[in-house]
């Protein structure tokens, strides 16, 4: 048994894309929730709460805009570059027409964000700090994420990603000294994101010998459209996830808000496992499914039994830990916010249920039934939070967002069905050895 367990090849394991992929994207997320963490006491002993907490405010209005900025890309961009991998002219006018997609709507979202500010005079207590944010989204448009995943090539930009976040993290040490600072701290991560993400883009032109070409407006707007439908559904996606602490704040008291703050964020951060994974495996399966129809069910297969593994696994954790982890982050036991986390332990094994789902849906470029999902999905998230959490509360938003997740599994199952009989039982015969015909 030890002598099979010591010859497994791990080597051929680690040099699988999907897994660099997977391993890369965590350096990633864990680069950006580290620096989160070292930068939190620096900037609260700098500029004081109030100050730090204007900050977050415009950093969360310019989050909700960057998926205007993003406007698809994200999931689109992955496939069509895996798709082109070995065409150096087609990557090149792909290249060409996303980037220049991205920069216009950070421009437009820049001119919005001014009309808000001197126009209409809205955000009176932080529109010096928002105007100064405006440069994350132009960090945001040169961002070349989507192209290194189609590409497969993750080290470089998770090498990049974890360099800019320490020089954001030096800015703050020599420069973020006083409240009257606070306008530079967003322009600092701004601008270090930006001026890596010009450096990526000469080594994409010079190393990788991808072209520049000049963008054809009738092509960027044409992209544009094409990718209109990812770009309501990332919306949609956004306020699934992150509406829940809106709706609890119109029924209860700021205690309970934080308490619940508290456990959602450390839950966001584990919800990050399937999103990773399916960001990970989509240029390999995008492959697999234009080329090889039973390898790629194959492929989904072994994907799915590892997620459901480890989504399980970290939930349980998670649920065991409850305690632990509060008093850890809080310096204190909340009782509120561990029954809370305790609940939403079981979001990200619930979520990884839907990997394959999305996955399916994103190669075959499903665009208009992603959309209907999406707002499906948001729609059912608002009834069930509103009348969940107006009659029991923390615990109520908990299991409406539990309960949600659930609806988003048979949702997007039942629409891969209805459209796709051909993935649909191809993927069961893979997991289960069905023999069923469609």
């Amino acid at each position: 048994m030890l002598e099979k367990i010591s010859s497994f090849p791990f080597s051929h394991l680690i040099r699988n894309k999907s897994i660099q992929n997977f391993i890369f994207l965590v350096i990633i997320q864990a680069s950006n929730i580290l620096i989160s963490l070292i930068s939190m006491p620096l900037l609260i002993q700098s500029l004081g709460v109030d100050q730090f907490g204007l900050v977050n405010l415009a950093l969360s209005v310019i989050i909700l805009l960057n998926i205007l900025v993003g406007f698809g890309y994200n999931l689109s961009g992955p496939r069509e570059v895996a798709i082109q991998q070995g065409n150096k002219e087609q990557l090149s006018h792909l290249f060409s027409n996303i980037i220049s997609s991205k920069i216009l709507m950070a421009a437009c979202a820049s001119l919005l964000i001014l009309i808000g500010v001197y126009v209409l005079d809205l955000f009176k207590e932080y529109q010096t700090i928002l105007v100064f944010s405006c440069l994350l989204l132009f960090s945001e448009a040169t961002l070349p994420l989507w192209f290194f995943q189609g590409m497969e090539k993750m080290k470089l930009i998770s090498i990049t990603n974890v360099f800019s976040k320490l020089l954001f993290l030096m800015g703050i040490v020599l420069f973020i000294h006083h409240p009257e600072q606070a306008k530079w701290v967003n322009f600092l991560l701004g601008g270090s994101g930006l001026a890596i993400n010009l450096l990526l883009l000469l080594y994409v032109h010079y190393e990788m010998e991808i072209r520049f070409y000049k963008p054809r407006f009738a092509q960027v707007f044409h992209s544009l459209k094409e990718n209109s439908l990812l770009f309501l559904s990332n919306l949609a996606t956004h306020v699934s996830t992150n509406g829940g602490l809106i709706i609890l704040s119109f029924f209860s008291v700021a205690a309970t808000l934080g308490m619940f703050s508290l456990a959602e964020r450390i839950t966001m951060v584990l919800r990050m496992l399937p999103s990773l994974i399916i960001q990970a495996i989509y240029p390999n399966a995008s492959k697999l499914y234009h080329d090889n129809l039973p390898h790629f069910f194959n492929f989904l297969k072994k994907t799915y039994l590892i997620a459901l593994l480890l989504g399980i696994g970290l939930s349980m954790f998670t649920f065991f830990t409850a305690g632990f982890i509060v008093e850890i982050l809080a310096k204190e036991r909340l009782e509120e916010a561990i029954l809370f986390l305790k609940i939403l332990a079981f979001v990200p094994f619930l979520a990884c249920l839907n990997i394959i789902n999305v996955t399916m849906l994103l190669v075959t470029d499903q665009k208009d039934q992603l959309f209907k999902a999406s707002w499906q999905i948001c729609i059912y998230m608002l009834i069930a939070s509103v009348g969940l959490t107006s009659q029991l509360g923390g615990i109520g938003l908990c299991i409406a967002l539990l309960s949600t997740e659930v609806v988003i599994f048979l949702i997007c199952t039942i629409l891969i069905y209805k459209n796709n009989k051909v993935l649909y039982y191809g993927f069961q015969k893979a997991l289960f050895g069905s023999h069923h015909h469609p």
